[in-house]
């Protein structure tokens, strides 16, 4: 696969692979799996006791409670089902940013494609949306690991260019995927705040699980630059010719502002947030997700 080839690190894969990707919230599948539904089945974890009405299968009777109660009632248990993960991945050109080994889209690119592979091989399903300006890439999910093909090329054929698309985007899977999934948004999030929340509200009311990775560079964060420089708007080309030291105090008030405003926000809807500087150790970033929410989900049970 050699599409992959440039985005899985073999070594780094093999230390990952015995994690999987859970679902905080239920799921609903067609098939048996990892993650718990919102409704109740014959798997073998017991959920519940309800009373028993007429039409009722007689062989779900406890008849033990019976015998103490001189009541009916069926056990109920928790049906498990497959996961849906939607990876949705900024293509706007301020991903194009980059003042070290990777730039903000292929580091968003390594964390898709690892997590791809990771959940791809547990049996559950991966899709992908790419968004830039009016342009979007779609491949819908699919559970076999041969998918994975289709989703590296378009991962491969994925660039940077232009005004952000994400809102139109988000708002586009939040009608279009009707079953509850896991949605994977990978960007650095530069665009307008209250819009961006309303995005994260239409998802969350359509039940679906809602994970954040924020990419930014260092620079973006810190601002060390001691020389006057050209800024220059990566997705409408505007620029600027300035001091940056006349402008980091605020600047760094407004992103730190900003920042803040995303965080709350995503706090508010239930969003999973996680901000990556873009460079961390991407397979650190992954354990840390993938092993706390396993560690939350085993908590729900």
């Amino acid at each position: 696969m050699a599409e992959a080839a440039q985005y899985l690190d073999s070594q780094a894969l093999n230390r990952l692979m015995h994690l999987t990707l859970q679902a905080r919230s239920p799921m609903e599948g067609s098939v048996s799996g990892l993650h718990k539904s919102p409704h109740r089945g014959s798997s073998v974890e017991f959920a519940e006791y309800r009373n028993y009405v007429p039409g009722d299968d007689i062989r779900r009777l406890d008849w033990r409670v019976f015998a103490r109660t001189d009541r009916f009632f069926l056990k109920e248990f928790e049906a498990e089902t497959n996961l849906r993960c939607y990876f949705v991945l900024d293509c706007s050109g301020s991903m194009n940013f980059g003042s070290g080994l990777f730039n903000k889209l292929d580091y968003a690119k390594r964390l898709a494609a690892t997590l791809a592979y990771i959940t791809a091989h547990q049996g559950d399903a991966v899709g992908l949306v790419c968004a830039a300006g009016k342009t979007f890439l779609e491949v819908p999910p699919r559970r076999n690991p041969a998918h994975l093909r289709t989703f590296f090329e378009a991962l491969e054929k994925a660039r940077a260019h232009g005004p952000t698309g994400l809102i139109a985007a988000l708002h586009g899977v939040a009608e279009k995927v009707r079953r509850r999934a896991l949605v994977i948004v990978l960007s650095d999030f530069f665009c307008e705040l209250d819009p961006l929340l309303n995005c994260f509200q239409h998802l969350r009311f359509q039940k679906h699980d809602l994970a954040l990775f924020q990419l930014l560079d260092r620079s973006e964060l810190e601002f060390q630059f001691d020389r006057p420089l050209r800024f220059v708007d990566l997705e409408s080309s505007a620029s600027i010719v300035t001091e940056p030291a006349g402008i980091r105090e605020e600047y760094l008030r407004q992103i730190g502002l900003f920042l803040e405003g995303l965080r709350s926000g995503c706090h508010e809807f239930g969003a999973d947030y996680r901000r990556v500087v873009t460079d961390e150790d991407y397979e650190k970033v992954l354990a840390d997700f993938l092993v706390e929410r396993a560690a939350l989900a085993a908590s729900h049970q």
